[in-house]
């Protein structure tokens, strides 16, 4: 990676657009759930705080480089219920080009229950999701830059491979989309991606279905970024190792959900800028910190001259960006 900075260009996020029903259990599972009784349960939570949030990977990214001040598509399939999160997105400034409207189905949704204990049961719908290999890379224009983000299987195959044809450089972030692509699937990801990022949990799953080590990740990609949450991230190079990029403080715990997508935005950010990993791992480790420290995945607001002033606040050693 070059030390200095370019022009930025436009990034295409692949993924999904979806609808997070949060609800909070003032009680614990435990107390609820008998061990002895598991085979005929039959339970029912009163849950009297709820909240509707706007996720799915391709929003949450989008919306985080566009805080940013870059110019970011998300690629996306949607039912027809999508109205009020077309007005979010449009009021953010999210551009919806290549966001298809499947009449026939719903928006993904995710309805998830936290008790006291900070454990959680969630019910996920894909809904048109599962139809997102209806977009085409190829209907975006001027796209310097992708991602292939957790979205349905046959979609992200086909994003990946349709980026690669194109000679267009993407990521590749399988995510929690990971356990449904097999060895074979996994290595031809990364024989076509130019980065690969993944959480730690991701990227154990993903040596034990590949037997690949990091070196021989980063033998056919640029870069491997792998994240341990509190304890920082990971990226491997082949040139330069592994580099250790600490974790940004963060002022208050609020909610970690949503902020690995912050952080893949800042990498994203980072390469389209053309900015050096020490640089690009510290914007990335500052807008997931910045993320955490609100509830929802798409709540949290800042201005390109804020973030500059608390990125050199939290890493006094990294050069100013543009």
């Amino acid at each position: 990676m070059s030390d200095s900075a370019a022009a930025p260009g436009r990034a295409l996020v692949s993924g999904s657009l979806a609808y997070d029903t949060i609800m909070v259990f003032a009680d614990r599972f435990a107390n609820h759930i008998l061990p002895d009784k598991i085979h005929l349960l039959n339970v029912s939570f009163l849950v009297p705080q709820m909240r509707r949030e706007f996720g799915g990977c391709a929003g949450n990214i989008a919306y985080n480089l566009r805080l940013l001040g870059d110019e970011a598509y998300p690629m996306a399939t949607v039912g027809r219920d999508f109205g009020p999160y077309l007005e979010w997105l449009a009021t953010n400034g999210v551009p919806t080009d290549y966001v298809r409207v499947i009449d026939s189905e719903l928006t993904a949704q995710a309805f998830i229950t936290t008790d006291l204990d900070d454990n959680q049961i969630t019910a996920f719908h894909p809904g048109a999701m599962q139809r997102s290999h209806d977009n085409r890379i190829g209907d975006a224009d001027d796209v310097t830059i992708g991602i292939v983000s957790p979205a349905g299987r046959e979609g992200m195959i086909r994003h990946a491979a349709q980026f690669a044809e194109q000679g267009i450089p993407f990521l590749f972030d399988p995510g929690q989309g990971l356990p449904m692509f097999q060895r074979e699937d996994l290595e031809h990801f990364i024989s076509q991606a130019s980065w690969v990022a993944l959480n730690q949990y991701e990227w154990e799953l993903l040596q034990q279905k590949t037997g690949w080590s990091a070196r021989d990740v980063v033998q056919r990609v640029k870069a491997l970024i792998v994240t341990d949450g509190a304890l920082g991230s990971t990226i491997h190079t082949l040139d330069g190792g592994a580099l250790a990029i600490p974790a940004a403080a963060v002022r208050e715990v609020v909610d970690p959900t949503g902020c690995g997508d912050a952080y893949r935005a800042g990498i994203l950010h980072g390469l389209m800028r053309g900015l050096d990993w020490l640089t690009t791992g510290r914007i990335a480790s500052l807008l997931g910190a910045i993320k955490v420290e609100s509830r929802g995945t798409q709540n949290h607001r800042f201005t390109p001259d804020a973030f500059k002033a608390r990125l050199c606040g939290s890493f006094p050693w990294v050069p100013p960006f543009p």
